[in-house]
């Protein structure tokens, strides 16, 4: 059940990782972040949904408006049921690609957030979980 200050989006088609971009930007927009976390998110969340979308056949988007410490922040989370990821330390490793791409999408996306985790297990798939705190 999706409580009602999440959002989501669905990750089935390649105009659905437009819908991502669109909802990210259009909270952090009504949560006030500036113009270049703006861009950091968009971009996190164009990487990590396009990572579902490519290697995983689809996957849900969740947005989250959280509260920490009096510091207000935004939860990504991507999740998808593709072939899981059997070496996280390598795929996080800058350069690495698993498919002949430039390798930036989960490091790249770290780099961005303040925050990033990744559960994955083989076979059943991925959770990424990432923080921008305002």
């Amino acid at each position: 059940m999706v409580r009602p200050d999440v959002r989501e989006v669905r990750i089935q088609k390649e105009e659905d990782l437009l819908h991502a971009r669109q909802a990210i930007r259009e909270l952090s927009t009504e949560m006030g972040f500036g113009l270049v976390d703006q861009t950091r998110l968009v971009t996190a969340v164009s990487e990590l949904t396009r990572n579902a979308f490519k290697y995983a056949g689809g996957g849900v988007l969740a947005l989250e408006h959280i509260e920490r410490n009096g510091k207000t922040g935004i939860r990504v989370t991507v999740t998808d049921h593709g072939p899981g990821i059997a070496d996280i330390e390598l795929a996080m490793t800058a350069g690495y690609s698993s498919s002949n791409g430039l390798g930036h999408g989960l490091s790249g996306s770290k780099r961005l957030m303040d925050g990033l985790e990744i559960q994955s297990k083989v076979g059943e798939g991925t959770k990424v979980v990432a923080v921008k705190w305002m």
